[in-house]
């Protein structure tokens, strides 16, 4: 009897976890590759499920595919692997279950920058030998993205007639990551040719049967439910869950009453929670008709964007020419220094103040703090540069979150140094995103969304820059990840410094045709030192050997080095201002007065050269 023809019939027990069950052995590399060097131990777990009571199991190849196994090296290894897969779950099954071969989904909140295109080629490659060893069905699990479900679900539905079961993780009640409802993804997914439909991962039995509650009985596929244990627990430096088994037992009825027909187990669970269920269902009679309760939901009106204290940058500076400074937070925490410069800037007439985010992984205090001082006691606009290097996505929403509440709406997103290049060598970094992703996520902010998917209740007003290094072999190269940016919603850029007319030239040329507009890094030499440093150790930035040669000639004249750096960089603004209206000046050391005279010096070049045009800073 065939899969579906059991399922029209009885309700049928499925296996739980592979993956965190062999983590919870010790096990902590490439689960999939066991496949190939630990057959037994996967055909062990298989068995193990099966006298559970599992009438159906699935393969181990949730991750087996392209994308993913290059993680390990492994990308050559697709067909090996799954051909393996297969055959260690038949070997275990000996037609006392339905094997499925399993694919699992490859966008999340961390990977959603993955093309489709990317995604088509690598899933053909794991479907085709998944079908090739004679799988009694496909299962697709843990799908945040529904546009990636259904491109896979398509390509699937033309090329075999096998069952497929299409199940899709949640971001929140009711709700996938790109807001769909439920209901509505569960029928695009039956419309597409899925025979099994629901819900898997990340929420437990309680939080799933709410759900559940409010979904309608598909018309022609059945309904699945494969919950998690319960939520991780961290101990020890493990995670590891703490479900009961026998909640589970406890639960089984109630997702029969919900019109489950495949009931297993996803993240945590262990033969005993399949045991638990199996208990309860095994053979039992599914139910043909439900009654959906809906229930109250508040209904949210969208809001407009936060109020904003200052017109947005990439504004203001397509209007007229705008000078922006950085000036780094101290590393220490007397601050005198740090707001006489920040007064003394503002006297010049800047457009903003910007704080780096730690840079060099040096520790500097918060740029958040002295941002909200900045922007309150002296009327300020502080332009807070965001790392993705010291904060995990939990960290980041939650500072970004802070800084739309304390009315700071001007970031900088960077990627940001490795730690291992600071002053704390045992510091890691976390890199759970890179910048293209962080400008997409606060681009979702600005539609009232979490990093998640949920609702915040209003929207952020953030104005996003992104970074610029045109101190490279191919600038060419380096415009394409600004094209790049400003499809993730990058609404202009803040450049690495530049010290060179031709430089300058050269990015004028090979982004004239960018909507987002430029501000362009020019930084003030101090000394000779000051020039090999930057040029040999600070990534990003490289400076010409006539300009060291200039530097170098006065090593031993401190004062005339200072002014030599400061009228390399006033011949740096003429050429500039022909070309870009934004100009970012980055203050070394603290040293505010070359700031301060550059920004003055800019603001009247600016006069001579755009006469009227110019208007006085909106600071």
């Amino acid at each position: 009897m065939s899969l579906l023809e059991k399922l029209e019939k009885q309700i049928l027990i499925a296996d739980g976890a592979m993956g965190t069950l062999l983590y919870s052995f010790g096990t902590d590399s490439c689960f999939e590759e066991l496949n190939l060097s630990h057959p037994e131990k996967i055909q062990e777990i298989h068995k193990a499920y099966i006298d559970a009571g599992a009438d159906v199991i699935q393969t181990n190849t949730y991750a087996a595919n392209y994308l993913k196994l290059q993680r390990y090296g492994l990308e050559d290894s697709v067909k090996e692997i799954n051909a393996a897969a297969v055959q260690n779950a038949k070997k275990a099954a000996q037609k006392n279950a339905y094997v499925l071969g399993t694919i699992g989904g490859n966008r999340g909140i961390k990977s959603n920058t993955i093309s489709i295109e990317e995604i088509k080629r690598s899933f053909r490659e794991q479907l085709y030998c998944l079908l090739l060893e004679g799988v009694d069905g496909l299962l697709f699990e843990t799908f945040y993205d529904l546009e990636e479900l259904e491109t896979v679900l398509t390509i699937a539905r033309k090329e075999t007639k096998v069952p497929i079961i299409a199940q899709v993780s949640l971001q929140e009640r009711g709700i996938l990551q790109d807001r769909t409802p439920i209901n509505e993804a569960l029928k695009r997914l039956e419309s597409l040719g899925a025979n099994v439909v629901g819900l898997n991962c990340r929420l437990g039995p309680h939080h799933m049967l709410e759900t559940l509650e409010e979904i309608e009985l598909p018309s022609q596929a059945f309904l699945s439910a494969y919950p998690n244990a319960s939520l991780p627990t961290y101990t020890d430096g493990k995670f590891h869950y703490e479900g009961d088994a026998d909640y589970f037992r406890k639960s089984a009825q109630s997702f029969r009453n919900q019109g489950v027909r495949l009931l297993g187990g996803c993240c945590g669970t262990t033969p005993e929670h399949i045991s638990a269920f199996a208990s309860e269902l095994k053979n039992a009679k599914p139910i043909t008709e439900k009654v959906v309760q809906i229930k109250d939901k508040k209904i949210i009106v969208e809001s407009s964007a936060a109020k904003r204290d200052f017109q947005p940058l990439e504004e203001l500076v397509k209007e007229r020419t705008s000078i922006i400074v950085e000036l780094d937070t101290p590393r220490k925490l007397d601050t005198s220094k740090f707001f006489e410069g920040a007064k003394a800037l503002k006297e010049a007439g800047i457009d903003a103040i910007t704080m780096a985010d730690n840079s060099l992984a040096q520790v500097r205090i918060s740029n958040e703090s002295l941002g909200y001082l900045v922007k309150q006691e002296l009327g300020m606009r502080p332009l807070i540069h965001i790392a993705c290097r010291d904060r995990n996505i939990i960290g980041l929403q939650s500072h970004l979150m802070g800084l739309h509440t304390l009315g700071m709406h001007d970031v900088l997103a960077i990627t940001g140094d490795p730690a291992r290049v600071g002053d704390f060598p045992g510091a890691s970094s976390v890199y759970d995103v890179s910048s293209f992703e962080l400008i997409q996520m606060i681009k979702q902010l600005n539609e009232g969304l979490s990093f998640s998917g949920k609702d915040l209740g209003q929207k952020t007003a953030f104005s996003i820059a992104g970074a610029f290094n045109p101190n490279v072999r191919s600038v060419e190269k380096a415009v394409k990840r600004l094209e790049k940016k400003i499809e993730f919603g990058a609404d202009y850029f803040i450049s690495q410094p530049v010290f060179s007319e031709e430089k300058l030239l050269e990015v004028y040329e090979h982004t004239k045709h960018l909507k987002a507009p430029i501000y362009i890094g020019l930084m003030p030499l101090t000394g000779s030192r000051n020039a090999e440093f930057l040029h040999n150790e600070v990534p990003g930035i490289k400076i010409a050997q006539s300009i060291r040669d200039r530097m170098s000639a006065l090593n031993d004249q401190p004062l005339q080095a200072a002014r030599e750096g400061i009228e390399i960089t006033k011949s740096l603004i003429d050429t500039a201002l022909d070309l870009f209206n934004g100009i970012y000046l980055i203050t070394p050391f603290l040293r505010y007065e070359l700031t301060t005279e550059l920004a003055v010096y800019a603001k009247k070049r600016a006069s001579q050269i755009r006469g009227n045009s110019y208007v006085e800073s909106s600071i």
